[in-house]
């Protein structure tokens, strides 16, 4: 029995709609607009157990204002009441959520978690913000009390605010993260007390994780339990305008989710606290967006949890590297840690244009807002194009679109053994196809009776006969196995699975002209070889030989969709008629209309020649790196291999060597590390990548000196 799920902290949320400290009514409407839109549902729907715990909304006094000592006792009625309901969440094991309002609430916020946590020790605070917020009633310049919280939690000002129940919060274990606008004042308070303030220079000059590493560092060590507010001023108003002061020149709203994704990780965390959304100046609903995201980040679950819900509900056909991912922009990936990763494997080739390319997430977005689906009953208007661009393309009069690759390649087995019956003459039910050992096409029942793999066929017979298996590379062998039945030579140009095998230097040319001389089709699987990867559109085009029919999968959905096809000429294609072959998705126009844009991609930014560029120089690169784990380094064009010497290191633990340093690849056949980043990455990336290889081979060389223990 699996061990039981244990889930992460319940999340309640208390929103507090005061603006009773702001220079304007706009944040009191902040907290009860993101609970209409749901942020508890969608919090729960990315693995937070969030659930609405309390919602305050105090009267709000109406211009002129009161006079000052009129305002800081209605915010201290209000901060006591949110003290008490703070500090009863945490009480109870639970993560607060609080959601503002304007800023002044978290002089009662982090004074309710203080006084939970005060029998085991200080709270530790991450203050994000474009503000110090430490004026006191005395100083102020504009008479708005939203500027006051941090003085008050450090025990300086008014006692409306300094007075409420729980310990003051140390200075030395509070950081301030993005300040670009404040009073000389104020400046002098946090500095004579001795608080950390990180300036948005030298947030830029070293980056956010790095800064946001060293905040951590203040805020937790030392302390029993830290947590973190974020105003929503802190970030770029030109990326977030729906926030209370609108301040140039802040932080990147991504970079900052990716940052906090650190924080679910963290055991210590006692509550976070998002202020200052607008809901009236977010016109197109994205500040709502910044908030969940934030809030998920921060709050949702960790690698380890989401792992063992996966293995506790998943079926156990697959042993995933310890990772887990959340986001992935162009060659880059990032865990739920908020770790970055270079992508080296770009799922098998499937996102070869990067992750979320935006002309192809705007040509998915477009289409499925139009029309995705109609099953293939009925014409649409983007399958047409897109067979007509990929026919041109490749030189085939005709294409036959389905999903995945196994799909294309099971099309094209039919085919080949309707073409055997109806115009070789090849006697029903007698057709032979000639595979390679040691292939990969798929995982269908058909297929892996032709696998040389045994783990693939343990269990799972009987299998389809008319398969007959030759060596990979040896085109004497092709030739000896031909017999009158034969109707198909199904091969992969490059063996990608099979350990990035590359076959004798004219070994395909000389299996063209066999199948030609026998009147055998050459059918070949490009499915992960196709479309740039190689340096060329088809590898096969390496030896200049043009096959019978084409598989095509993987890149073709611009790895955003699964789109595959097989093409072939009408002498091959004519014998499906309706209903011979179908497939409901297959065709459909959201994946055509993606396969368009990614073949123009493919041509407008000449992917396959600067595959073939990048990929030579890479392939020197590593194959200069001395060690002895090291066998051999064999490829074309970004699809390169590294064989290791597995008596003293296994790929799957080199493998996780890469990424513990943030470079994601996989092992495959426990002996070969494979390399097959996304066609779009530099050679700055490239470059790095080797670094980071011949460092981690350096180091288990180092720790495995013999044998494999």
């Amino acid at each position: 029995m699996p061990a039981p799920f244990v889930p992460s902290r319940p999340v309640h949320i208390v929103g507090v709609g005061s603006c009773l400290g702001a220079p304007i009514f706009g944040p009191a409407a902040g907290p009860r607009a993101l609970r209409a839109l749901g942020l508890d549902a969608q919090l729960r729907q990315r693995g937070v157990r969030a659930r609405w715990e309390a919602l305050f909304e105090p009267s709000a006094p109406k211009p002129p204002h009161p006079p000052m000592p009129e305002r800081l006792a209605l915010v201290s009625n209000l901060l006591h009441d949110l003290a008490d309901s703070v500090a009863g969440i945490c009480d109870e094991g639970a993560i607060p959520l609080v959601l503002g309002g304007d800023h002044a609430i978290g002089a009662g916020t982090w004074r309710g978690v203080a006084r939970s946590l005060a029998p085991r020790g200080k709270l530790g605070l991450i203050w994000i913000d474009a503000h110090l917020d430490a004026h006191t009633e005395r100083t102020t310049h504009t008479g708005n009390i939203h500027g006051m919280p941090l003085s008050a939690l450090l025990g300086v000002g008014h006692e409306a605010l300094t007075g409420l129940p729980g310990p003051h919060l140390d200075p030395a274990h509070v950081a301030i993260v993005g300040a670009r606008s404040w009073e000389p004042e104020e400046l002098e308070l946090l500095q004579k007390l001795g608080v950390k303030i990180f300036f948005m220079p030298e947030v830029q000059a070293r980056g956010l994780p790095a800064v946001l590493c060293e905040a951590m560092t203040i805020a937790r060590e030392g302390t029993a339990g830290f947590g973190v507010s974020v105003d929503l001023d802190s970030i770029d108003c030109a990326a977030l305008p729906a926030t209370t002061c609108l301040v140039p020149d802040g932080l990147d709203p991504q970079e900052l989710v990716d940052a906090l994704h650190g924080l679910r990780s963290c055991a210590d965390l006692m509550a976070l606290e998002i202020v200052e959304y607008v809901p009236e100046r977010d016109r197109d609903g994205s500040g709502a967006g910044w908030v969940r995201d934030i809030a998920a980040a921060a709050l949702g679950p960790t690698t380890a949890q989401l792992r063992q819900r996966e293995d506790t509900f998943g079926a156990r056909n697959y042993a995933p590297l310890p990772v887990v991912f959340t986001r992935g922009e162009g060659v880059w990936l990032w865990d739920v840690e908020g770790r970055r990763y270079l992508d080296m494997m770009s799922a098998y080739s499937a996102v070869s244009f990067g992750h979320s390319h935006p002309r192809l997430v705007r040509a998915l977005t477009e289409q499925a807002s139009r029309l995705a689906l109609t099953s293939r009953a009925y014409s649409n208007d983007r399958l047409p194009l897109m067979l007509e661009r990929l026919s041109a393309l490749l030189g085939y009069d005709r294409a036959l679109p389905v999903n995945t690759g196994l799909e294309a390649v099971e099309t094209a087995i039919k085919a080949a053994r309707k073409w055997a019956y109806k115009l070789k003459g090849v006697a029903d039910g007698q057709a032979e196809i000639i595979v390679c050992a040691n292939n990969f096409h798929g995982r269908s029942t058909t297929i892996v009776g032709f696998s040389s793999e045994a783990q693939y066929r343990d269990g799972f017979g009987p299998f389809a006969p008319g398969f007959c298996s030759i060596p990979y590379g040896d085109a004497a062998a092709l030739e000896a196995a031909i017999t009158p039945n034969t109707t198909a030579f199904l091969f992969e140009p490059i063996q990608g699975e099979g350990g990035i095998v590359i076959p004798p230097a004219g070994w395909l040319a000389r299996c063209a002209e066999v199948c030609r001389q026998h009147n055998v089709l050459l059918i070949a699987d490009e499915v992960q070889t196709g479309l740039g990867r190689t340096g060329r559109l088809l590898a096969c085009e390496h030896e200049g030989v043009r096959p019978d029919g084409v598989i095509l999968g993987k890149a073709l959905g611009g790895g955003l969709l699964p789109v595959s096809a097989f093409l072939a000429n009408d002498a091959l294609m004519q014998v499906f008629r309706p209903g011979d072959h179908g497939s409901t998705f297959g065709g459909n126009p959201l994946a055509a209309a993606v396969a368009d844009e990614a073949l123009r991609l493919l041509a407008d930014e000449r992917l396959a020649e600067r595959a073939a560029r990048l990929g030579a120089t890479f392939l020197a690169r590593l194959q200069a790196i001395e060690s002895p784990l090291i066998r051999e380094v064999r490829g074309r064009g970004l699809l390169i291999g590294m064989e290791l010497d597995t008596r003293r290191v296994n790929a799957r633990t080199a493998a996780e060597w890469l990424l513990a340093r943030g470079l994601m690849t996989k092992d495959t056949h426990d002996s070969v590390l494979r390399f097959a980043p996304p066609l779009i990455v530099g050679e700055p990336e490239l470059e790095w990548a080797a670094e980071v290889i011949e460092d981690a081979l350096a180091d288990l060389a180092t720790r495995f000196p013999g044998a494999q223990a």
